[in-house]
């Protein structure tokens, strides 16, 4: 028996009119007869087809400013009965269902009404409820019914039914199915994620996620696995970054591109281009370097000698718009991403030349206070937490210690702890003059990421041809407390002189002591800024 279905109707409407009128009129010349809704009948009227309004089809006037036009049997039953079912059948021919074997619906832009901040009015009028119903009929019913939801499904559509004798295939109506209910999915996703946001809830009982596809992508992490990129729905002021990036140049990015880009670019936002330009250097989502300075060639130069190893083949942010001076630096060694707000000309011409170079420009920064959601999955569930949001500005800093730190200490301090926030666990971060000097991150022992800091600031020196490393007189900053004493104690003999944490250990007296001890100055956050 064959699986092919032929369309002899189809039940046209669509928000977004784009391609509608050459696809029904291909649709009719295909000897499909049209029936279609509101605005669209309106188009298709006007474009000179023959078009049955809905109205006529169920007997029934649409009202209520057209949120009741489709919610009738003669549309549902339409979409829903199984063929050469005889009951469903014999139903039909009593009540005059007639079928409809193809469903084009792109739905109410919802998502499109939050992003320009339309009021809560407006926005709840552009939540589609007929669409949704009609494409979840359709879909359940897809062994006979053809669902369209994206105009880019028209042309393989009219294919299909060129090549089979104005019929689909089952192959093509099981996968549109199954695109149509990922898109009711994502859109209901969105419609709850903005109550809930504006209700200003949290743990809710469920929570729906969901995407569009921006980029489908060559692998994940590793070549045996896949990966793509969605873009979720955003509000009126989308969050700079990865989603907001136009690539001026290069190679396809990859999954490992994006999250890098992606810790790079938030770790820059920290830095406010008013105050100051700032540069990030990212490794495996890891900063290998990071500065501030007077413009972004200074700020660049000193994130370098941070761990200028690393930096080969690693993600540069900028928190200024790209220029040419800074360019040319950076095209010095191999980078795989620049990212910053914006570029001139002329730094575009420069990175022009490295042809395999993306240059990202992301129109604006990410703002760190800024609230937002996290989701990391795990065996059987999905973990979700608000994104730390904590600066290191809006801290109420307590020096613990008999020695309070210098001014250059606490700017330096605030510095390091800023870096810190976006460093992996165990984090530690020594600092000096705006600059990272020495990073240790990951580890499973805090005085371990201490000890590897200060070793990368040695091997930096020894490149750089210094006498000592940057460590000696810098300042030292851990995301989370120090357990006892021995971390602290392998920051002394890197040469730290004071110390930022958050404080909060049973021990923290001994630790205090020990600062004491060796002359440090020591400031507890009483914020932690764990990153796993």
């Amino acid at each position: 028996m064959s699986t092919d279905r032929p369309v002899s109707r189809a039940l046209l409407s669509v928000s977004d009119k784009t391609g509608i009128v050459d696809f029904a009129r291909a649709l009719a010349d295909l000897g499909v007869a049209l029936v279609s809704t509101g605005g669209t009948y309106k188009t298709l009227k006007d474009a000179g087809l023959a078009v049955t309004e809905v109205a006529e089809l169920t007997g029934f006037p649409e009202m209520m400013d057209g949120r009741v036009k489709t919610l009738h049997p003669k549309v549902h039953g339409g979409l829903l009965a199984i063929r050469g079912n005889e009951e469903h059948e014999a139903a039909a021919r009593t009540h005059g269902i007639l079928p409809i074997d193809l469903l084009v619906v792109n739905l109410y832009p919802f998502e499109a009404t939050i992003a320009r901040g339309a009021s809560w009015e407006d926005t709840i009028e552009n939540i589609d409820i007929g669409g949704p119903a009609m494409i979840r009929a359709a879909s359940k019913n897809h062994d006979a019914v053809t669902v369209v939801v994206d105009g880019a499904d028209y042309a393989p559509v009219l294919e299909a039914m060129r090549a089979n004798k104005g019929a689909t295939t089952l192959d093509l109506r099981r996968r549109l199915a199954a695109k149509a209910y990922a898109r009711t999915a994502a859109y209901d996703a969105a419609i709850s994620t903005w109550l809930f946001e504006q209700l200003g809830e949290t743990a809710t009982p469920s929570r729906a996620f969901g995407g569009t596809l921006a980029q489908g992508l060559r692998y994940g992490e590793n070549p045996h696995q896949w990966a793509a990129f969605y873009k979720t729905a955003q509000g009126a002021n989308p969050r700079p970054g990865v989603a907001t990036i136009r690539q001026l140049q290069g190679k396809e990015l990859s999954y490992n591109n994006l999250n890098d880009t992606d810790a790079a670019y938030e770790l820059v936002g920290e830095f406010d281009p008013a105050r100051t330009a700032a540069v990030a250097i990212i490794k495996h989502a890891n900063p290998c370097g990071v500065a501030e300075g007077p413009d972004l060639l200074a700020a660049y130069e000193k994130a370098l000698a941070c761990d200028p190893v690393s930096a080969f083949g690693g993600i540069v942010a900028l928190n200024r718009t790209l220029d040419a001076e800074a360019a040319k630096k950076i095209v010095e060694i191999f980078t795989e991403v620049i990212i910053a707000p914006d570029a001139t000309e002329e730094a575009k011409a420069i990175v022009a030349a490295k042809k395999n170079l993306r240059l990202l420009l992301a129109g604006g920064l990410p703002d760190p206070k800024a609230p937002g959601v996290i989701v990391k999955s795990v065996a059987g569930g999905l973990l979700v937490q608000s994104r730390d949001n904590a600066v290191v500005d809006a801290m109420d800093l307590k020096v613990v210690t008999k020695r309070a730190p210098t001014a250059q200490e606490l700017t330096d301090l605030r510095f390091a702890f800023r870096v810190a926030k976006h460093v992996k666990s165990n984090t530690i971060v020594y600092a000096k003059d705006g600059a990272t000097v020495g990073i240790g991150a990951g580890q499973m022992s805090r005085v371990d990421s201490a000890r590897i800091a200060a070793r990368k600031a040695q091997d930096a020196a020894e490149a750089g041809g210094w006498a000592v490393p940057l460590t000696k007189g810098s300042v030292v900053a851990s995301d989370a407390f120090f357990p006892f004493a021995d971390g602290l104690l392998a920051a002394v003999e890197a040469g730290a002189t004071a110390v930022i944490q958050p404080g909060g250990s049973m021990r923290d007296q001994e630790v205090i002591d020990a600062a004491d001890a060796a002359g440090l100055a020591m400031v507890f956050t009483g914020v932690r800024h764990f990153r796993h």
